[in-house]
């Protein structure tokens, strides 16, 4: 009975043993020189865009004209699809719930045109970018106040 009971500890040990493996993280590239595996996203992605660009801007309300911030995020999107010549995007112009949803429907359109013409005004080839009007079908925040209003007023890109 000594001998099971130690058989069982010594099992326990070795599956704890296992369980406990650090992950690695580098990688042997076959030269001697171990180098550290990349970290976060993957460039030309919708993730690298949200992380390192920003993938929307915002509106006014009842409005389609660029602030100046919506204009600072456009020209770092613009510089990351210099960066990135390959990638294609839709920019979609979302509105809040107020309105009719034909108003919302060209609202939203005239949005995502703005951004669009911006975006090609700064050598971005307008055959990469395609746009849609979701109106306000998509919202981003629910609630029916001014900061949820003031969220779903957008123009967000995503990478095709």
């Amino acid at each position: 009975m000594n001998i099971k009971t130690l058989g069982a500890l010594a099992a326990l040990a070795l599956l704890a043993a296992c369980a406990n493996k650090p992950a690695e993280t580098s990688a042997n590239t076959g030269t001697g020189v171990t180098t550290n595996a990349p970290s976060g996203p993957v460039g030309g992605t919708q993730e690298d865009l949200v992380a390192n660009v920003g993938d929307r801007v915002f509106y006014e309300f009842n409005k389609s004209t660029l602030s100046d911030e919506a204009q600072a995020t456009l020209n770092k999107q613009a510089a990351w699809l210099a960066k990135y010549p390959n990638v294609t995007i839709q920019l979609a112009g979302n509105c809040d719930e107020r309105g009719t949803e034909e108003y919302n429907l060209a609202l939203g359109n005239r949005r995502a045109n703005a951004a669009r013409d911006f975006l090609v005004a700064k050598g971005v080839s307008a055959a990469r970018i395609a746009t849609i009007s979701y109106g306000k079908d998509r919202p981003v925040a629910l609630g029916s106040n001014e900061q949820a209003w003031a969220q779903n007023r957008n123009a967000i890109t995503a990478v095709k």
